[in-house]
C-alpha cells in the first residue's frame, strides 16, 4: 500500500472537519475523493501534505509514518501536490517555475553552492533542465517555457502547477480540483493527463468535483460527507450506493 491513513481527525474549534477518516491509496491507481462543500476533502489533504497537523491519526507512505514530519520532508520522501486556488510565483517564466520543484532532488543550498565542484553544478543545472522542459512537454506547455507564468490562462496555469509538482519526482501525486473552471475540451485534455502521469508511474489521489472526470479517470473512489467517509469503491460501485446518491449525486439531477 503506497498511502495509508489510519483514524485521521481534525478539528477547528468546535468543529470538527474530519471524523476518524481510515483510507488506503494502491501504486498506480487513481483514487478520488469526491463529497459535498465542506465535507473534508481539502482537509484532507492538507493534512497528508503536512500544510494541517492532524488532531488525531497515522499516515504512512510506503510504510513509513510522515505525520509528524514537516512539508518539504514530505515532499522529499515522495509527496506532492498541487492546489484548489492556483500558487504561482510572480515574476517567474513558465520553465523557472517548474524549475522551482526540482528543489528537493538537488543538491543547491547556500554552503553547497559555494563548496561544491562547477562541474557538477552545471551538469545538475542542465539536468534540471532537461527534466523540466520534459515536463512542461507532457503537460503540453513546451512552446511556452519563456512566457511569464503569470499570464498563462487558467487551464495552463493549472497543468503548470502540476508540473512544478511532478518536478519533485513524487511517488503519490495529490490533486486538488485541477479541472476547476476548464471547459470541456480543457476537462478532456485533464483526463488524458492523469492517465498519462499514472502510466508514467505515478499514484494519483484526485479531488475533483466534476464527477464525469472523476468515474471516468479513477480505479477507485472515496466518499466523504461531514468529515466522515461514507463509502468506497469502483465508480460503478459508488455511483450505485443509496448513501452516495443522498448525500451528493443526487444534488446533480
Amino acid at each position: 500500500m503506497l498511502l495509508a491513513l489510519h483514524g485521521i481527525s481534525k478539528s477547528f474549534g468546535g468543529l470538527r472537519v474530519l471524523d476518524g477518516i481510515d483510507l488506503a491509496v494502491e501504486a498506480g491507481a487513481v483514487h478520488a475523493l469526491i463529497g459535498p462543500n465542506g465535507s473534508g476533502k481539502t482537509t484532507l489533504l492538507n493534512c497528508v501534505s503536512g500544510i494541517l497537523a492532524a488532531d488525531a491519526g497515522r499516515i504512512l507512505l510506503r510504510d513509513a509514518r510522515i505525520d509528524g514530519l514537516r512539508p518539504h520532508r514530505r515532499t522529499a520522501l515522495g509527496l506532492g501536490r498541487t492546489f484548489q486556488n492556483i500558487r504561482l510565483f510572480a515574476g517567474m517564466s513558465v520553465l523557472d517555475t517548474v524549475l522551482v520543484g526540482r528543489h528537493c532532488r538537488t543538491s543547491t543550498g547556500l554552503i553547497r553552492a559555494w563548496t561544491r565542484a562547477p562541474f557538477r553544478s552545471l551538469r545538475e543545472e542542465r539536468e534540471s533542465r532537461e527534466r523540466a522542459r520534459g515536463l512542461l512537454a507532457l503537460v503540453g506547455l513546451a512552446a511556452r517555457a519563456d512566457e511569464p507564468a503569470e499570464e498563462l490562462p487558467l487551464a495552463d496555469q493549472r497543468r503548470l502547477e502540476i508540473a512544478r509538482a511532478l518536478a519533485g519526482e513524487p511517488a503519490l501525486l495529490l490533486l486538488d480540483e485541477p479541472a476547476a473552471g476548464m471547459n470541456a475540451t480543457e476537462k478532456q485534455g485533464m483526463n488524458r493527463l492523469i492517465r498519462d502521469i499514472v502510466a508514467g508511474g505515478c499514484t494519483v489521489v484526485l479531488v475533483e468535483h466534476d464527477i464525469g472526470l472523476v468515474m471516468d479517470v479513477s480505479s477507485r473512489v472515496t466518499v466523504l460527507n461531514f468529515g466522515q467517509a461514507i463509502a468506497e469503491g469502483t465508480p460503478a460501485e459508488v455511483q450505485r450506493d443509496p448513501l452516495v446518491i443522498e448525500a451528493y449525486l443526487g444534488q446533480e439531477a
